[in-house]
């Protein structure tokens, strides 16, 4: 519940960029609710045991001597004095969920080596540490990324999963009471360093500026859950990771300093629910520096201006930490907070329970149409790095669709990687689609995405540099009822739910816990309509449930035929159907063509007083609120009653919310300009050296669409007529003179989508 040795507020001194909303302390029901969420977390399994935290801690020790013992090694192997070898030092630092103190069972530990100034990372980290490391027994897994945005060794030492870093400072001894926090660390260093000790800089900030430690990682702990279980917990995908979600939940800690994790959960909605992005979440003030290091700044970065929901990151150099987020992802994310909202107001109500919010995301019953990424490679090596190379740019497909279709197709990529045993080393990964809601759907309209499919394909390989023979991507389109058997828990497709409009009393889910501990095991489990059969009946008679349960605004309809000789078959053609489904509320605050961006020009917008208290606890401020706006205040007319001064204090908590989420944060306000983020990444992209595209050709369908790219033909970009292939002569153009009975009969859009599989020769 919270302690005092965790606690950084001191009296008359508030944390954030502002006043917190409210310093109410708790209410009997919140600490009966905290106490029903934190059993409820034990019993979901997300507390390692002792005896995992002792093994971590010896693995953490263990590698800390392993480094100590390579800058010796390495010291003396270029020639340095013996003084000198014994004086050589490195150090071993957690951040992430592990430095948070919010990591599960299994879960691996973000750690970062500081090294000297003549411990290089190229030829020391990578190479010689990389060979002591390949020849110890207890290592396995060894994956070196030096090609990384954060160059990263991952491995599995004794078990437990590592993600290791390297700062290499301009120190010539690295003393053991080393402090990274200070900005003066950052002096001379390269940018792999900055940005690999900006994970440990703002992990520790973060914990500097939560107002209550231990409240903080209970609400942290539930809301990192929420996502998995819900789909949205993925930075690589578009959705958040666990950084971002941990500056929302710290955000949220500041503006409710005296709140316990129950009602900190429900504020994370009612909050988020209301922000109007692309204003940027902020834990503190964004300060230039003394090193001349570039922070976020929409008025001078244009790259910056292209970010969907800025979450900045506390320590120097501010950066934006969330910049993957797409339109579309933004979307899903915003609607998964109203779905949350409303079930903390029914939890509030005691109208529902912890478990509903938790309910797995019923991702394979959410949409009818589907692309399918298939991923394959030679071997288990080959497939490791091939897997997350390909998964890390399929956010580009994402942008590349949204942006072919005019932002009229939204795309839902799922954040796991789905495995079928039949086949090895062989993976797939799936993205949901639909139709804009609101959007007109005109007779005989056609989505036309084949080409931007073969681009984005292309795109996969041509700058693979690790690319080998074997290694290949295809993307198919299916339909609902044709998803893979292996995507679901058990190999069986679950029934799809009942939709019951209405509640009218108090809905206890009979969701087993043990149901959700395994779900927490894999995205397999967590994402799949894996309801059980009773909670059919009883979970989705709440209403806010009953609306998003079986998909996100999904319209029912009947199954038009797919328009394709074999749905698996990769080089067959096929055509999107049914894409005429309603959308989020609030989908006008997102849209692309409106969104609305960032960035006043005013003076001094980095730094700066926080600005005053918009609802405080202190009854003279929450009437002065309350009469800004005309509303009524306890006392001033017959007294005042509980249910009164309950009503009153949720009117001032209410107009709160609104002043903070509807006024830009210190300085920050939108800008009418709407640029292209996909745009900006094809120029760098093609910034890039383009050798190995060059000297290199691609098979059969796509060698036209390669030769277009790479001469600078813009037109072979845009246009969907390269592929070689025959097809049917009524899909051979979505624009050609058709029957009239036939044009009468297409009602709903379709996508039409060439299925060619890519590979590349070996030079």
């Amino acid at each position: 519940m919270g302690s005092s040795t965790l606690n950084n507020r001191s009296n008359g001194h508030h944390l954030g960029v502002t006043e917190p909303i409210s310093l109410s302390g708790p209410t009997e029901f919140d600490v009966i609710k905290t106490r029903e969420l934190e059993k409820f977390l034990v019993d979901a399994g997300l507390y390692e045991s002792q005896e995992e935290a002792v093994s971590r801690e010896e693995v953490l020790g263990r590698l800390d001597q392993i480094v100590k013992i390579w800058v010796k090694k390495i010291s003396r192997a270029k020639g340095f004095n013996e003084q000198v070898v014994q004086e050589a030092n490195a150090k071993i630092f957690t951040f992430g969920s592990y430095r948070l103190g919010v990591h599960g069972p299994g879960a691996d530990i973000d750690t970062l080596c500081v090294g000297p100034r003549h411990a290089t990372r190229e030829e020391d980290f990578f190479t010689e540490l990389f060979k002591m490391l390949a020849e110890m027994p207890e290592v396995t897994e060894l994956q070196p990324v030096p090609d990384a945005h954060v160059p990263v060794m991952r491995f599995r030492f004794s078990g437990v999963s590592i993600d290791l870093l390297y700062a290499k400072l301009s120190l010539w001894v690295i003393p053991e009471d080393l402090d990274i926090s200070q900005d003066s660390i950052l002096q001379n260093a390269d940018e792999q360093t900055v940005r690999s000790l900006n994970g440990c800089r703002v992990t520790d900030q973060i914990l500097r500026l939560v107002p209550n430690i231990q409240n903080f990682r209970t609400t942290l702990r539930c809301m990192r859950f929420w996502a998995k279980c819900r789909g949205v917990y993925s930075n690589v995908s578009g959705f958040l990771g666990g950084i971002n979600w941990a500056l929302l939940v710290a955000r949220i800690c500041q503006l409710y300093p005296n709140a316990l994790p129950s009602m900190l959960v429900s504020r994370f909605f009612r909050v988020y629910t209301q922000w109007r992005w692309p204003n940027p979440v902020m834990l503190c003030d964004i300060e230039e520096g003394a090193l001349g290091l570039p922070v976020w700044d929409p008025r001078k970065n244009y790259r910056d201006r292209l970010h969907q929901m800025p979450i900045i990151t506390p320590a120097y150099p501010c950066m934006n930490s969330s910049y993957n987020v797409s339109t579309s992802t933004l979307r899903v994310m915003t609607e998964e907070f109203e779905r949350g909202n409303e079930i903390c107001e029914s939890i509030e109500a005691n109208k529902a329970d912890w478990d509903i919010l938790f309910e797995p995301y019923p991702f394979f019953d959410a949409y009818k149409n589907y692309l399918e990424i298939n991923i394959s490679a030679r071997n288990e090596d080959d497939l490791r790095w091939w897997k997350g190379w390909v998964e890390s740019r399929l956010r580009i497909l994402t942008l590349k669709v949204e942006k072919s279709t005019f932002g009229m197709l939204q795309c839902h990529p799922h954040p796991g990687i789905f495995s079928d045993n039949s086949r090895p080393f062989h993976c797939c990964s799936f993205m949901g689609l639909r139709r804009k809601q609101g959007a007109p759907v005109h007779e005989g309209e056609q989505f036309d995405i084949r080409k931007t499919v073969e681009d984005f394909k292309i795109s996969v390989i041509q700058y693979a540099s690790l690319w080998k023979p074997g290694m290949e991507i295809q993307v198919s389109h299916i339909k609902r009822r044709n998803v893979p058997l292996f995507v679901f828990p058990g190999g069986l497709r679950p029934s799809r739910p009942q939709k019951v409009a209405s509640i009218s009393s108090k809905t206890k889910s009979k969701f087993k816990v043990s149901n959700v501990a395994q779900a927490s095991d894999s995205y397999e489990s967590l994402l799949g309509p894996q309801r059980d059969a009773s909670v059919t009946d009883e979970a989705v008679k709440v209403k806010h449930i009953s609306s998003f349960s079986s998909g996100r605004g999904e319209v029912e309809g009947s199954d038009l035929p797919i328009e394709t000789s074999n749905m698996s078959d990769v080089s067959t053609v096929g055509s999107f159907e049914d894409l005429a489904g309603t959308g989020s509320k609030n989908e006008n605050t997102i849209d692309n063509s409106r969104k609305r961006k960032l960035i006043e020009d005013t003076t001094d917008t980095h730094s700066g007083p926080k600005r005053a208290a918009v609802c405080l606890s202190a009854e003279g401020v929450e009437a002065a609120a309350l009469q800004s706006i005309g509303a009524s205040v306890p006392g001033e007319a017959g007294g005042s009653s509980l249910s009164t001064s309950t009503s009153y204090l949720k009117q001032a908590e209410a107009l709160a919310i609104k002043r903070l989420t509807n006024e830009p944060s210190t300085g920050f306000t939108v800008l009418p300009a709407d640029p292209d983020e996909l745009e900006q990444y094809e120029l760098a992209e093609q910034a890039k050296d383009s050798s190995v595209c060059a000297n290199g050709s691609l098979e059969s369908s796509t060698s036209k669409a390669v030769e277009g790219i790479i001469g600078g033909s813009h037109t072979s970009c845009r246009q969907n007529g390269v592929l070689e292939e025959l097809e049917p002569s009524e899909l051979s153009s979505p624009f050609t003179a058709i029957p009239p009975a036939a044009a009468a009969g297409q009602r709903k859009p379709i996508i039409r989508l060439s299925l060619t599989s890519i590979g590349r020769r070996n030079q």
